[in-house]
Order: C-alpha cells, then structure tokens, then sequence
C-alpha cells in the first residue's frame, strides 16, 4: 500500500501569523512535523503542503519534501488534494498530518494506517476523554461511532446527552471520545470529498467531517492512547517549549 503522508501548512493565521516558521528550540515547527513524519514506517512519502514561498523554501532548505499550492484553499482537505495531483506518482491513500503538532508520534501515523486496506474510504483517530473540561469544551469535537467502529457524528457538545443523570455525573455512565484530527483518505475518495458543498450540519458545528458523513461516506475509527498537544495561540508555543525542556 503506497501511502503519501501529506502536511497542509499556511503562512496566514488568524490567531498566529506565520505559525509553521516558529521557532521551537533550535526548530521550526514545520521542521519538527516533518522529521516526526518521516519516522513513520507506514509512509511512502512526506511532503509539506504550502501556500507561501518562505514556508516552502524553508522546507527545502532543511531537505524537506514541499510544493506550492493554491492561497485560496479553505480546508486542509483541498490543499491536500491539490498536493497530491500535483505528485509524478500514484499513491492509494494520502494521511492529512496536522502541521501545528510538533510532537506528532510516528506511531499514531502507523496505527491510522493498520486501517488502510483498500476498502476503508476515510479513516481518524479518537481518543478517550479523561475529564470533564475536555467533555464540556466546545474546541474539542467529540465523536460517537457504531459498533464496527465507524463514525455516526462527530459534535462540540459532548454526546450522548444522559438523560437520567446530572453532568457531572455523565463519564461516570459512559465512555466518551474526542476526535483526534489526523484523517486518512484513499486518494480516489479524496477527489470526491473536494467536490462536495458545504453542508448544513457542518455550518452548524463548524465541522468539515459532517460534509462527508451528510453524503454517505464511511469515516473508520481508531483509538490511540496518546494525546495529542497543538499549537493554536502564541501562549500554546510557550507551553510546548517548557513541554521541550522538561
């Protein structure tokens, strides 16, 4: 199984301008990615997707694998997409890695990729909350899955709602998830998914992977032990340098 392991990685940011160049400890960011990337032993490739020549030519400069891709991109899934039609060669999936985990572990990239067999159409990782500030925090997406582990819909609020139970009393009656967003698409499901219009319950929670579940695709789930630690805001940097040191 051919799998490019793909890196979507924007200069413009919101709540941290130029995020991926941040320097961590002698590192950038979009560097310490990269490297954790290609420890994986599941990847064909790595390759850093951008829409900014200095991201791009700082990439190459520390021997990275980068192409160029449209500024007007509004989900790594396109950015994603247009990477990989840009490749000389075929791949049978492509792993969307999230540029702002410097931490990333290789082995979360290879546990996603023990579900890529030819038939999983699109494949992410879940983890088990552990207290109730991740459960009743709108900026981690929930997921509740099938009993083939398969996604039914992912939310920020926590769900199941327990009818006959006080809040915090609800981990107590059921184990909850959050979604880890690290996604595996087969690059022909891929094509489809960017063609797809936005859909109303992704307008309502803010959340692309809605898109696809409205449309009847098949999200596969897997469960990793480990967190995952990224970096939104400029205070997140100073956490993971203190996380770097220690």
């Amino acid at each position: 199984m051919r799998i490019l392991g793909i890196i979507p990685s924007r200069f413009a940011s919101t709540r941290f301008h130029a995020k991926p160049l941040v320097d961590i400890n002698g590192k950038s960011m979009i560097q310490r990615v990269y490297e954790q990337a290609k420890k994986s032993e599941s990847l064909t490739d790595v390759l850093v997707a951008t829409d900014h020549a200095e991201i791009f030519n700082h990439v190459k400069a520390f021997g990275g694998n980068a192409c160029m891709t449209s500024e007007s991109h509004l989900s790594g899934t396109d950015r994603c997409f247009e990477a990989l039609t840009l490749q000389g060669e075929k791949f049978d999936y492509a792993i969307n890695i999230q540029g702002d985990e410097p931490f990333i572990r290789p082995d979360q990239i290879d546990l996603l990729a023990t579900k890529l067999d030819g038939k999983t159409e699109i494949a992410t990782l879940v983890k088990a909350i552990e207290n109730k500030e991740e459960l009743f925090n709108p900026s981690e997406a929930k997921v509740v899955f099938n009993c083939y582990w398969e996604a039914l819909y992912f939310s920020r609020s926590p769900i199941p709602y327990i009818r006959k139970a006080d809040e915090p009393e609800w981990m107590t009656q059921f184990k909850y998830y959050k979604h880890v967003g690290m996604y595996a698409y087969r690059t022909d499901i891929l094509e489809r998914l960017t063609k797809l219009p936005v859909s109303s319950l992704e307008k309502a929670e803010s959340l692309e992977q809605l898109r696809w579940l409205e449309n009847g695709f098949t999200i596969a789930i897997v469960e990793t032990l480990i967190d995952s630690f990224g970096i939104d805001t400029p205070s997140d940097l100073e956490k993971a340098i203190a996380l770097l040191k220690n």
